[in-house]
């Protein structure tokens, strides 16, 4: 079955306005079968495979000239020779729109290849895996838990049927990871060392990052666990929340928070076998932290916004999870893994931040929860708890 995207309408508005696009992301979040969905008469080119990519890096003007525009050209990224040529093709018909579609799965080089060729070229999307409300708009008609959306994670092969097993989907996913990504981009010596690199992460996920200490778990140099983090990022697998630091005389936290992309390989990694194991987990409180900033940066996404995303913990240590900086004003979110909710003192550190905020705070702020029912809570003025999974509206103007 085919999941609508909330990005699809971004998808087609860049083609129409440049001569290429590129949708970065993850292995298996879609990128290939969204541009084959929306561009169904487009043709196909898989560099993926070893034979077309060294042809499209080594005789790319040749290889280009084998295709009818519009063409996909999927996972750009092991052609990097190819940009040069698609730059030639591009300016020769520069009026002309939506050309050459493009995928690839890591960012950093892709981005690197795109800034020195196509600027100016090429629009530049980032698709994630199944945000919730794409989940629960596929099976309108089907009771779907919250619990089973983190536990299942948003990879589209495990909605397009319920009963594959998510485990043997990740099993195979890390292990795919590992041979073709990981092996091409470090060369690393022990697969074995990363893969543990990986679920040390996993444990650390919505928490402070602190790479001395990671690496001290491991066993490995500090520069090592730094450039392992850096193909993380740049295969999309985790992000680095940086700090809300306004004004750079207060004393803020400077270190970023680490967050696993998607919740579904994070429940395989710190072994969770099913949602009754994940309500159950200690690890559930981070878990949900890690879903919730899923959902806010896949809205922002779908809604085109500028927003940017941050964390609040100041020299006091005084902590806030997220904090939405919009059109000038922000807006407070505190994840709590909860139904209902009772306690004021709970909320106390985002009070104050709201109050320290002043002018700049907006009128409501929110308690990201697992309520089915968005309510104000009693005795709190300007706060709103949220369904979580089906609410849309992050970005939504206030």
């Amino acid at each position: 079955m085919w999941v609508p995207r909330l990005l699809s309408e971004h998808v087609l508005s860049a083609a129409r306005q440049y001569p290429a696009l590129v949708v970065i992301g993850a292995r298996q979040t879609g990128k290939t079968a969204l541009l084959r969905h929306l561009f169904d008469t487009a043709d196909f080119a898989s560099l993926d495979l070893p034979s077309a990519a060294a042809q499209a890096d080594e005789r790319g003007e040749e290889f280009l000239r084998g295709f009818t525009e519009p063409v996909i050209l999927d996972e750009v990224q092991y052609a990097p020779g190819l940009f040069r040529h698609l730059k030639v093709a591009i300016d020769a018909k520069r009026e002309e729109r939506g050309r050459f579609l493009m995928t690839g799965s890591q960012k950093f080089s892709l981005t690197q290849s795109l800034s020195e060729s196509l600027a100016g070229r090429c629009a530049v999307l980032e698709l994630d895996t199944l945000a919730s409300v794409e989940i629960l708009a596929a099976f309108p008609k089907e009771e779907i838990l919250t619990e089973e959306i983190i536990w299942r994670g948003g990879f589209p092969e495990l909605w397009r049927d319920r009963d594959n097993e998510p485990r043997l989907f990740y099993s195979s996913y890390v292990a795919t990871y590992l041979e073709r990504d990981v092996r091409l981009t470090l060369r690393v010596g022990s697969l074995r060392d990363f893969e543990r690199f990986l679920r040390a992460c996993a444990l650390r996920s919505g928490n402070l990052l602190n790479l001395s200490e990671l690496a001290r778990d491991i066993g490995i140099a500090g520069s090592t666990a730094r450039d392992w983090l850096s193909v993380l990022e740049a295969s999309n697998q985790v992000l680095l929340l940086e700090p809300y630091f306004d004004n750079p005389t207060k004393r803020m936290v400077k270190s970023p928070k680490l967050y696993f992309r998607d919740t579904g390989l994070l429940c395989f990694l710190l072994g969770l076998e099913t949602p009754a194991a994940l309500a159950a987990s200690p690890l559930a409180g981070a878990v949900w932290e890690t879903f919730v900033l899923g959902q806010i940066l896949r809205a922002r996404a779908a809604a085109g916004s500028a927003g940017k995303v941050f964390f609040w913990r100041d020299a006091r240590g005084v902590e806030v999870d997220f904090v939405i900086e919009r059109n000038g004003r922000i807006r407070l979110i505190e994840a709590k893994w909860t139904e209902t909710f009772s306690d004021p003192r709970a909320l106390k550190p985002l009070l104050a931040v709201r109050d320290e905020l002043g002018d700049r705070a907006e009128a409501e702020h929110w308690v990201a929860s697992r309520t089915r029912h968005a309510h104000t809570p009693r005795g709190i003025e300007g706060v709103r708890l949220i369904d979580t999974a089906r609410f849309a509206g992050w970005f939504a103007d206030s």
